[in-house]
C-alpha cells in the first residue's frame, strides 16, 4: 500500500518529573523505579495544557516540516485514551484549532492506538480521493493516574507526536504488511472503571478511586512479551521479510524490561531498536510516533529502508506494521 510518511512533529510538556523525585514522594528506595522500569524521567502537562493542545502543537510542527497548509489535509485521526472530554472527539478540538473541515475522528485502542490509526488512515486514503492524512498520538496520563499509585504514577508520562501520510504513486515506499488483534479476556488488566455508561462518575466512584487508571503490571508484562513477538513474526512472514533486513524497530515504550526481552527473543541488536522510555516514560498512543520522530531526526532511517512498529495495549489489543520508509 503506497502510503508513506512525509514528515513528523512532536510536542512534549516542559515540566519534567524525575524518578528520584517520585521515589522520594512514594517512599520508595533510591533507584526503585529506574531498576524496575528503566524510566528516569517523564514529562507532565501544566494546568493550561490538555491532550488537544499537545496534539495541536505536534500537528503544527509536522505540517510546518512537511511544508503543507492545513487545507491540504484530507483526513485527521487522533489516537488517544485520555480524550479532551467524552463528547465531542479530541479530533474535533484539534480540527478547530487548525481550521480543518476534513473527516476527523478519534481511535482508542490504548497503546496500540498509533498503529491502528496509521493503518486506518492509509486504508482510507487508498479507498478515496484524498492525498494527505494527519495521524496523531496524544496522551495526558498525568490527569488519570493516582499520584500515590507506584504501579502507574511511576510509569506514565504526557506527550504527543504526529505524522503526515501521503498517498503516493511511488510504489517503492509504503506499507508492506501488518497485523492487528485483540484478546478481550484481558480487558480488566488495564482500565479506568468509572466515568463511562456502565459506571458513571459519582461521589462514591471518586472516593473509591475508580476514576483513576488501574493496571495489573505483572500480568501485562506476561501478556505483552509473547504477544508482541508473535505479532511481529506474523507481519514479517506476510511481507516475506527477514528480521535482519529491518533497519529500525520502533516498539511501544511500555517498560524497558519488556523491550529488552522482545528484542533479544527476536534477535535484534540494540542499534536496531528505538528506545526513549528512559526520558519520557510510557506515553501510550504517543510513544511510537515520538520514538519514530526522534529516530528520523537523528537520521537513523533513510528512504528505502525498512521500519517495523509494534505495540500492545489495554483491551488487550496488539498491532504491528512493516513499512518501507
Amino acid at each position: 500500500m503506497s502510503v508513506r510518511v512525509v514528515n513528523w512533529g512532536t510536542a512534549v510538556p516542559t515540566r519534567v518529573l524525575t524518578s528520584p523525585e517520585l521515589n522520594e514522594r512514594l517512599d520508595l528506595p533510591p533507584g526503585w523505579i529506574e531498576n524496575r522500569t528503566g524510566i528516569t524521567a517523564r514529562h507532565i502537562v501544566g494546568c493550561h495544557d490538555s491532550t488537544a493542545t499537545l496534539a495541536t502543537d505536534a500537528a503544527r510542527d509536522a505540517l510546518s516540516r512537511a511544508r503543507l497548509d492545513p487545507n491540504q489535509i484530507d483526513l485527521l485521526i487522533v489516537a488517544t485514551t485520555t480524550p479532551e472530554q467524552p463528547i465531542p472527539s479530541t479530533a474535533a478540538f484539534v480540527a478547530g484549532a487548525l481550521d480543518l473541515q476534513c473527516g476527523s475522528m478519534d481511535i482508542n485502542t490504548a497503546c496500540t492506538g498509533f498503529v491502528t490509526a496509521y493503518l486506518s488512515a492509509a486504508a482510507i486514503l487508498k479507498a478515496g480521493t484524498g492525498r494527505h492524512a494527519l495521524v496523531i498520538g496524544a496522551e495526558t496520563y498525568s490527569r488519570i493516574v493516582n499520584p500515590n499509585d507506584r504501579s502507574t504514577a511511576a510509569v506514565f508520562g504526557d506527550a504527543a507526536a504526529a505524522v503526515v501520510l501521503e498517498d503516493t504513486p511511488n510504489t517503492e515506499s509504503g506499507l508492506l504488511a501488518w497485523d492487528l488483534g485483540c484478546d478481550p479476556s484481558g480487558r480488566r488488566l488495564v482500565e479506568v472503571v468509572a466515568g463511562g455508561s456502565r459506571q458513571p462518575t459519582t461521589i462514591d466512584s471518586l472516593r473509591a478511586g475508580a476514576n483513576y487508571l488501574h493496571m495489573s503490571g505483572r500480568k501485562v508484562f506476561e501478556f505483552a512479551v509473547p504477544t508482541l513477538i508473535d505479532s511481529v513474526r506474523r507481519t514479517l512472514r506476510r511481507a516475506q521479510v527477514d528480521i535482519g533486513e529491518i533497519t529500525l524497530f520502533v516498539p511501544h515504550q511500555a517498560n524497558a524490561r519488556i523491550l529488552e526481552q522482545v528484542a533479544d527473543r527476536l534477535e535484534l541488536n540494540r542499534a536496531q531498536v528505538a528506545m526513549n522510555i528512559d526520558r519520557f516514560g510510557n506515553t501510550a498512543a504517543a510513544s511510537i510516533p515520538l520514538a519514530l520522530a526522534e529516530a528520523a531526526n537523528d537520521h537513523r532511517i533513510t528512504r528505502g529502508e525498512i521500519v517495523l512498529m509494534a505495540a500492545v495495549g489495554a483491551g488487550m489489543t496488539w498491532g504491528s506494521l512493516l513499512l518501507r520508509w
